[in-house]
């Protein structure tokens, strides 16, 4: 017969509530809100305390009981609650976070859609038109795509560790006719920005940079999408600095000439070489060509009244033939970060690659906490969800990257002392993690094999999916044990 684990020793472990100890991450991450009404503020405690339990469940399954399902729809309903008063807390925590560290932080700019299956759309809006097939006469026949849109500014650390959201912004479309579409009609160019989905992006980086009030420390980042000239007057009018994927070749210098046509005439630097995988998983090496360049870059011809020419660097790092079974590196960088040397320019590519840390994150959120299953019936409700969830998928990320970034930490920075003796009794240490002590790796690595993580030497360190299955099995032994504790005390 398997033998029974030993009994814990009661008189370590407080049982006096069965969810103070488990509840003490929210209560900090949520000690900067400001709700109306504090009843407010303790049903979002208790949300994200069941939501944390039940991580990827539905709503009535995380809840367990009609009251409290019933008072969760009332409080994602009510007028008085928003994606800013819900992250409040989680921003200002952020904020602490910052304040603690003296190195640049990366704040990662990227905006993602959540889609839900539903037949009448309106309530929620919609994402776009997808392409099904054609007709009988060669006509383009579209499905239109239910959901929202969220841009999301994720602080983190360069070596990885996230320290949490800056801003956020939620929105949906009532029509999407496509880029194509209204460039037939209208120069893009020409419409004011402040029309344009893509304002989002200059929002997010004042709010940010406003909410950590350093901003030469601040080192925006995005993807091709945040390659918009008034991003980087914005960026320069604050004193914030920017590392942009471009996609537009510019005019440059004089007007002459464009940015790559610049770059084209700049001879290499240097050599750089990186591990990358391909389409099918498998390693290999790619040899990088480097260039950089300081260029004075031109406004669009239809805004060269409304904004100045700036002097900005120009990355430029490629690969000069193309590998079977993945796509060439090409990146060509914009920044107005200072670059004089090969080992400044490596270290800005270093940071831009830093951009993926959030396309995780998202991932956390739709797979992890299974965001677009939700059933609720408005934008504005599905909005204040995912912003429940995004403190959630915050916490499983930086407890991620905790365990690779400051792996000899003190295990109480991201437990409390029932979680560590739970996992001491019921994890036992194997291998060299017998022997390396009690740090924060050792107990978040006992964690992931809780999520299934086998640990074998060969074995990477644990991810995202391993770690939230764990947590989630963690917070319920460490309930059932405090209300064990309770009955036997009884």
């Amino acid at each position: 017969m398997p033998q029974r684990p030993e009994p814990l020793p009661s008189e370590d472990l407080s049982v006096s509530d069965p969810t103070q100890e488990s509840a003490e991450w929210i209560e900090q991450e949520l000690a900067g809100c400001s709700f109306p009404d504090r009843r407010l503020h303790q049903r979002l405690q208790q949300l994200l305390q069941q939501f944390s339990s039940g991580l990827g469940e539905s709503i009535p399954f995380a809840c367990q009981d009609w009251a409290s399902t019933k008072a969760a729809y009332r409080f994602l309903s009510n007028a008085r609650v928003h994606e800013e008063a819900i992250l409040a807390g989680h921003f200002a925590a952020t904020q602490s976070r910052f304040a603690a560290t003296t190195t640049p932080i990366l704040i990662l700019h990227d905006t993602t859609g959540f889609t839900f299956a539903r037949k009448d759309r309106a309530p929620i809006g919609i994402l776009h038109k997808s392409f099904m097939r054609r007709g009988k006469k060669g006509r383009p026949l579209h499905s239109v795509v239910c959901g929202i849109l969220m841009h999301s500014s994720l602080a983190v650390t360069t070596d990885g560790l996230p320290l949490g959201l800056a801003a956020i912004k939620f929105w949906s479309r009532s029509e999407f006719k496509g880029t194509n579409a209204l460039k037939r009609k209208i120069n893009p160019t020409r419409v004011p920005i402040e029309e344009k989905e893509s304002y989002r992006w200059l929002e997010n980086v004042r709010q940010a940079t406003t909410l950590f009030g350093d901003p030469p420390r601040c080192v925006h980042i995005g993807d091709r999408e945040s390659d918009i000239y008034e991003l980087f007057c914005t960026a320069q009018q604050i004193g914030t600095h920017f590392l942009l994927r471009t996609c537009v070749d510019r005019l440059a210098e004089e007007g002459s000439c464009t940015v790559s046509a610049v770059m084209k005439q700049v001879r290499v630097k240097g050599l750089h070489r990186v591990s990358v995988k391909d389409r099918k998983g498998n390693w290999s090496e790619a040899v990088l060509e480097i260039k950089y360049r300081r260029v004075r870059v031109l406004p669009p011809v239809a805004k060269q009244k409304q904004y100045p020419a700036l002097l900005l660097t120009v990355l430029w790092a490629q690969e000069q033939t193309t590998p079977a079974g993945r796509d060439r590196i090409d990146w060509k960088l914009i920044t107005n970060l200072p670059v004089k040397s090969q080992s400044d320019a490596l270290q800005k590519i270093s940071w831009y690659a830093c951009r993926w840390k959030i396309e995780t994150f998202h991932k956390i959120l739709k797979s992890g906490c299974q965001a677009e299953q939700a059933r609720l019936r408005t934008a504005d409700r599905l909005a204040n969800l995912i912003s429940v969830f995004c403190i959630l998928s915050w916490r499983i990320f930086w407890m991620t990257m905790s365990n690779r970034v400051m792996p000899e930490a003190s295990p109480l920075l991201a437990l409390t002392p029932l979680e560590v003796d739970l996992l001491d009794h019921l994890v036992k240490d194997k291998g060299e993690a017998a022997s390396s002590g009690n740090g924060l790796s050792v107990y978040l690595t006992k964690i992931a094999r809780l999520g299934g993580y086998l640990a074998r030497a060969g074995d990477g360190p644990p991810g995202n999916l391993v770690m939230w299955r764990g947590l989630s099995r963690l917070t319920d032994m460490a309930l059932g044990f405090q209300i064990g504790a309770q009955f036997v005390g009884n």
